[in-house]
């Protein structure tokens, strides 16, 4: 496989929005920091704005950021250009194609609504400058499958797949990456990581706050669609697949593709939704929404290394904290020697932190307390590393996509795998259940976990293991 050529130039359009302003320009000035950015990076978007204008947003979206180095201020700036224009207008891509000059590999990097995808795709495809390029385009690829798989019909007419890069941050987190290594560079996985071993898996994303100011977009979308079909669906994948022959990205996102197509889509029976109260006074949500803040849901998955195991997945906002963590419980052995005096099951376990700055491990076990007797104290066996200087997953991903390099981006395959999961219970196909900010989500949810152990609460970062 030849390796694909360096990206020349980098475009965002979107550079005025939101997304820009708190991730991608910070990611951008670290790359610049670290020597890693040297090429033209060229602003598109409807504002009338001026270079200076868009200067000035840049400073203060780095300032908001905690990025206070001049000279890097300085070197980002001097490699800026803005072209202001319609996405629907033939002459923004024109324009487009006079500032990107000698540029023959660009990355177009899509940083505005879903909705607007086919139109600014459709004229980059009428622009010779972008026949070489690359782009990466954000979540949600699509509302459910059939919308996936026409956004993918649509690109597919213009541009070669490899090109389209469908980008989640999360698969840039250092400790996400870490799932995939530690399952299989340690020789002790293997052999238990299977359904003779595991009694049950459980993935919790935990936010404390609500939808902060972005209720108009949250109303489009909400949880499933937010951060399930996307974010949770990834970690599952790099919890559940089968090695890879490989650590190339084909072999890596094969193995992915696989684990999807192998879990059972979801039914009815199998799914809680929650609303937090006071979500329906936020600004930009409909007085009668149904849409969720919170789901819980059981997966099966249908493969020899599962089958039996249930893969408990809970996300919401207005939770008691702010978190992502997996624990993975062991089965007990079939005669138990020694027992709790409280008569509260013991388990032995994992717990994979997934925090921004923290790669958290933890082991669950129980030792005998000191004394003449025979009892037992639980205790967490734990790894933590914190790191200050440690890369954001919107730097990691950027250099990534400047490299040419797709192995933490989503495939067209993996997409529409993750939809036909979640396409029999999207929209109001299920009850919405109302909840009170700072729980943990309806009192209904607790009858998916209700043979599985039950939920657990995750840690905090500041308190450490919870019970």
């Amino acid at each position: 496989m030849s390796t694909p050529p360096l990206a020349d130039a980098l475009v965002l359009f979107g550079i005025t929005g939101d997304l820009a302003s708190k991730k991608l320009l910070p990611a951008l000035a670290k790359l610049v920091a670290r020597g890693e950015l040297n090429v033209p990076v060229i602003g598109v978007a409807r504002s009338p704005w001026s270079r200076a204008s868009l200067l000035q947003h840049v400073g203060a979206s780095l300032e908001a950021a905690g990025v206070r180095d001049h000279q890097v201020l300085a070197e980002l700036a001097e490699r800026m250009r803005y072209v202001q224009g319609d996405y629907a207008d033939p002459c923004t891509f024109d324009r487009l194609c006079q500032a990107l000059g000698e540029a023959r590999h660009p990355l177009f990097y899509l940083a505005i609504p879903p909705d607007a995808y086919e139109r600014v795709m459709a004229g980059l495809a009428a622009i010779a400058c972008a026949a070489q390029g690359r782009f990466i385009l954000e979540k949600p690829f699509g509302r459910d499958l059939a919308s996936a798989r026409a956004l993918n019909g649509f690109l597919s007419r213009y541009f070669d797949a490899a090109a389209v890069l469908r980008i989640d941050h999360y698969l840039g987190k250092e400790p996400v990456q870490n799932l995939l290594y530690f399952r299989f560079a340690n020789a002790f996985m293997e052999p238990i990581w299977n359904r003779h071993y595991i009694a049950a898996v459980e993935i919790n994303m935990a936010e404390d706050f609500g939808v902060e100011g972005r209720g108009g977009f949250y109303d489009q979308v909400g949880a499933m669609r937010d951060v399930v079909q996307n974010h949770l669906f990834e970690v599952l994948a790099l919890l559940a697949m089968e090695p890879p022959i490989a650590p190339d990205s084909e072999s890596v996102r094969d193995e992915k593709v696989k684990l999807l197509r192998s879990v059972r889509p979801l039914g009815a029976d199998a799914i809680v939704r929650g609303q937090y109260r006071g979500y329906r006074s936020e600004r930009g949500v409909a007085s009668d929404s149904e849409v969720e803040t919170f789901v819980a849901m059981r997966l099966d998955i249908d493969s020899w290394r599962w089958s039996g195991v249930p893969f408990l997945l809970r996300a919401g906002k207005r939770l008691p904290l702010t978190t992502t963590e997996v624990r993975v419980t062991l089965r007990h052995p079939p005669k138990r020697l020694f027992h709790r005096t409280d008569g509260i099951p013991s388990d032995n376990y994992f717990r994979f932190g997934l925090g921004p700055g923290q790669v958290r491990i933890d082991l669950g076990a129980r030792v005998k307390a000191h004394g003449p007797s025979m009892r037992g104290d639980d205790v967490h066996l734990q790894f933590c590393r914190n790191r200050d200087d440690e890369m954001s997953a919107y730097e990691r991903l950027l250099g990534d996509a400047m490299k040419g390099d797709p192995t933490l981006f989503a495939r067209q395959d993996a997409v529409e795998a993750a939809w036909r999961i979640l396409d029999p219970v999207l929209g109001t196909a299920t009850a919405i259940h109302m909840y009170e900010p700072g729980s943990w989500g309806p009192e209904e949810a607790e009858r998916i976990a209700a043979d599985a152990g039950g939920w657990h609460a995750p840690a905090s970062a500041e308190t450490g293991p919870a019970a």
